[in-house]
């Protein structure tokens, strides 16, 4: 992508959808996540847009309680208050997993679908700009990203500005917010306390760290008779359920990122 000349293709398709369907300016939905790069993400798309409204899609009951003071940290430093947008059919991830009977694939976490993904569809435009936290280190997540979302009018706004997820940390502390709890605690991302998308190391965490959310989820997963982790023996993928799961096993530094927004699965 040529992220020297996007501003110019979003003011050109901008105008093309408001000549065709008589529309005035197309909204600006950003997709915050409680993150600190989908809040830097939301601070410059206000500073730089017009008609800007940012969206919460409501996974409050199983994060970090520290989320809602982070989330109202975001909102005064932004000047703009954020839209929570919640399931009608589901009350949490926990639900979504009793209803579907589904707590994990190769595609991302059902939780994510239902509780994120399916809500923002619901309340998004056809002319919409998204403005994605995707930060300068994930450009390979971006092309993957616009190849499966070919129909969507995308500012990956941290790529085009360079900023790092090193720099988004900086910058929320620089204006005095204190970052979230998880990322003080060690981990990489602000997700539901004990995602289904870890694996051994990060698992082995959240059972330090929050001992009761690691039972829990150990106690869904026989329930359903389904293991958010694995193994491979002679190349043959083996799942390996949490409460067997070896306390040493892993080494959370070095697993991949977990994602969690309203584009889980379709990156």
């Amino acid at each position: 992508m040529d992220y020297d000349n996007i501003e110019e293709r979003l003011l050109s398709r901008l105008t093309d959808i408001a000549a065709a369907k008589g529309l005035g300016m197309s909204r600006v939905l950003v997709s915050f996540s409680c993150g600190a790069a989908s809040a830097v993400a939301a601070k410059l798309a206000v500073e730089e847009y017009e008609n800007v409204e940012v969206i919460y899609c409501d996974t409050f009951a199983y994060e970090h309680t520290d989320n809602r003071r982070f989330f109202n940290d975001v909102q005064g430093w932004i000047g703009k208050e954020i839209t929570v947008l919640k399931s009608e059919q589901y009350d949490d991830i926990f639900d979504v997993f009793s209803k579907t009977g589904w707590l994990v694939g190769p595609a991302g976490a059902r939780c994510t679908t239902e509780l994120k993904k399916k809500v923002r569809q619901k309340f998004q435009h056809v002319d919409d700009i998204h403005v994605l936290g995707f930060t300068a280190e994930e450009s390979k997540r971006c092309n993957r990203f616009q190849a499966n979302n070919p129909e969507l009018l995308t500012d990956f706004i941290l790529i085009r500005k360079g900023v790092t997820k090193a720099m988004c940390k900086r910058m929320l502390t620089d204006a005095g917010i204190t970052l979230p709890a998880m990322y003080l605690l060690g981990y990489k991302n602000n997700n539901c306390i004990g995602c289904v998308k870890g694996q051994s190391g990060y698992w082995n965490k959240i059972r330090v760290d929050f001992p009761a959310a690691f039972d829990r989820m150990a106690k869904v997963e026989r329930e359903m008779n389904v293991a958010c982790n694995k193994k491979y023996v002679k190349g043959v993928r083996i799942p390996v359920f949490l409460d067997e799961l070896d306390p040493k096993a892993g080494r959370y530094a070095s697993e991949p990122d977990l994602s969690c927004g309203v584009w889980c699965g379709q990156q």
